[in-house]
């Protein structure tokens, strides 16, 4: 482990403090392959890592920056396959994710229908929400089952899990059917983001992650992006249930291709070497913290997404059951779902913190333009859903653009990372000004292309400066903790942000029918707050009224994201620039200052106090 605040490696080993890293350091690179050599494995099995980093005992099959590891500072793959298993494993994974993103997206121009047919037009926002909770809520839990089953096996159970959702789902007669249907699959689909998160940092050096992660959110935005214009073309074709059934083959296809793929040996880190029965290493996940959490996170939103006014109770009993959820992962849990106590790093847990804002505010742009193009502009369903292409288009393009041109070295990215933020906002404020009827269509395309370029450059340089500010030793849990708040700010911002959008529709709404002197529209209103497409088949006064509330609602909601965005600027630069090596060396330096200035002492206690 580095050292950190005065204190030695070999001290902090023989005394563990609250700075003693979760899972304890393994050998250097260096010493590990001096003494044990390089492993033979012809897949290239990691033998020998702490947490999921490589301490030299894998081989490497055609990977450059394996060799360059020693020489250029670079930090070599953990593991390798062969060149046909990658192929394999990045078809069946660019497949499943892109149905993953698929399932967020493809409500934004179903949701009218599937609305109508369920008679839930007030419940619309928890037709994402389900899904996007059990998502992000379980994802911790999904890379703990990885490293118990191995990635293989776990993913392709969340394969089936996905299929499962959504055919339950595509047979739903009521919404709370639908609901259900849509927790199984977001649940599966929670294990095929986390696993192939894990694969992709076990396969990439340092020189190439960059990129690769580029390419993996390239995949999940254009899965949200495609989702929505398929879905819109589709509809009217085969309806909404096949839309949703159809996704069971090709997930089952995607989870056989990856069982076969995969090699026996691939693991998630490093391997449990405990002697522990599975039963036993299976007992010890943390449950309960995954129940707690999921809980909590329910209630809130539950509260905040709702459509006339925010009850109070359901929030006090999150604040509740997330008092037992930390209590749980500090004092009980052997395996929390989230390391409260790594979350003590102030740039870990800023960027988190960062993270969540930021995306809650990016994801009122990918649930709302469609909305816009629906009920404001009353576009087609399949010209609404491919509004979301420029901007996802973008996403992909910023990503791999400083994946490709600037992050191909160690180091901090933290002005980087202030600038895209701070960009990020203004674009949210000119989306609020353009979301009218009158604005110029090529002008509103080009700022949500703008937006989406912002965010994928955020994403890809917040996560190279986290690895930049945290040991080593601990970047698969802060990457995984990432991810999941990154999930939770699709939740939040689905549920509460939708909450927002349809309180401000419904005042409009009741306030404008009112000044027309029509007072008996409530199951116009009702309607019109889960259906944006129904504008296309109103004329006259409620045409005109609908339109104004929807032009309302968006304006206030992406204000209010810019305002959320702009705070996250301020989160962001909290995180600091120094990492934990050079914060090391300027503690050492000052320690000898202050040696060389009192005299210092025989066990050099009062150096440490010092700094302290």
């Amino acid at each position: 482990m580095p050292a950190q605040h005065g204190i030695r490696p070999s001290e902090a080993i023989e005394s563990p403090t609250e700075q003693t890293p979760l899972i304890p350091q393994g050998p250097s690179t260096v010493d590990a392959s001096a003494e044990v050599g390089l492993d033979s494995n012809v897949n290239g099995s990691l033998d020998g890592t702490t947490n999921g980093v490589p301490n030299g005992h894998a081989k490497h099959n055609g990977d450059n920056s394996a060799s360059a590891g020693n020489d250029d500072g670079h930090t070599p793959a953990a593991q390798s396959m062969s060149h046909a298993r990658t192929a394999l494993c990045t078809f069946a994974l660019g497949c499943l994710i892109f149905l993953q993103a698929t399932n967020i997206s493809l409500l934004t121009t179903t949701q009218s229908a599937i609305a109508a047919e369920l008679d839930a037009f007030e419940k619309t926002s928890w037709f994402t929400s389900s899904y996007l909770i059990a998502m992000s809520a379980l994802s911790p839990l999904n890379g703990k089952l990885a490293s118990v089953f191995s990635p293989r096996t776990t993913i392709f159970a969340s394969t089936i899990i996905l299929a499962l959702g959504v055919v339950l789902s595509s047979l739903a007669e009521s919404f709370e059917t639908f609901v259900t249907g849509r927790v199984i699959t977001g649940i599966g689909a929670s294990g095929i983001f986390t696993i192939s998160i894990v694969i992709t940092l076990e396969l990439t050096g340092s020189k190439r992650r960059g990129v690769a992660i580029g390419l993996l959110n390239s995949g999940y935005t254009i899965g949200v992006a495609l989702g929505a214009t398929a879905a819109g073309a589709l509809l009217p074709v085969i309806g909404w249930r096949a839309l949703f059934w159809l996704q069971a083959p090709i997930s089952l296809i995607g989870g056989i291709i990856l069982l076969l793929a995969i090699p026996h040996d691939f693991t998630a880190g490093k391997k449990d070497e405990s002697g522990h029965a599975m039963s036993k290493r299976l007992a010890r996940l943390d449950y309960v913290g995954a129940i707690t959490l999921t809980a909590s996170i329910v209630l809130l939103l539950y509260a905040l997404s709702s459509p006339k006014q925010i009850p109070i109770l359901p929030i006090i009993l999150s604040g509740i059951v997330l008092i037992t959820f930390v209590l749980n992962e500090v004092y009980l849990a052997h395996d929390p779902i989230i390391p409260v106590s790594l979350l003590r790093s102030r740039g870990l847990l800023l960027t988190c913190l960062g993270t969540v804002g930021y995306m809650m505010a990016r994801w009122s742009v990918l649930f709302y333009a469609p909305t816009y193009a629906l009920a404001v502009r009353q576009w087609s369903p399949t010209a609404a859903g491919s509004i979301l292409i420029p901007t996802n288009g973008g996403f992909a393009i910023g990503g791999l653009l400083v994946g490709w041109l600037h992050i191909k070295r160690h180091g901090s990215f933290w002005l980087a990372s202030i600038i895209v933020y701070a960009i990020f906002p203004v674009t949210l404020v000119l989306l609020a000004v353009l979301s009218t009827q009158n604005s110029n269509p090529v002008l509103y395309i080009f700022v949500v292309l703008l937006c989406g370029a912002v965010t994928g450059a955020a994403l890809n340089y917040t996560l190279a400066h986290l690895l930049h500010l945290t040991p080593k030793d601990t970047h698969y849990i802060a990457t995984a903790l990432v991810a999941t708040f990154r999930g939770f700010a699709g939740s939040f911002g689905s549920a509460i942000g939708g909450g927002l959008f349809t309180r401000t529709l419904y005042t409009s709404l009741r306030q404008n029918f009112a000044q027309q002197g029509m007072r008996h529209e409530e199951d116009l209103i009702r309607r019109l707050l889960g259906s944006p497409a129904l504008v296309r088949q109103l004329e006259g006064v409620e045409k005109a009224v609908a339109v104004q509330g929807y032009e309302d609602a968006l304006r206030s909601l992406f204000l209010a994201g810019a305002g959320l965005a702009a705070l996250m600027v301020i989160v962001q630069a909290g995180t600091g620039w120094r990492g934990p090596s050079e914060k090391s060396v300027l503690e050492e330096e000052h320690q000898a200052l202050m040696h060389a200035e009192t005299g210092g002492s025989e066990d050099g206690s009062n150096d440490r106090g010092s700094i302290r």
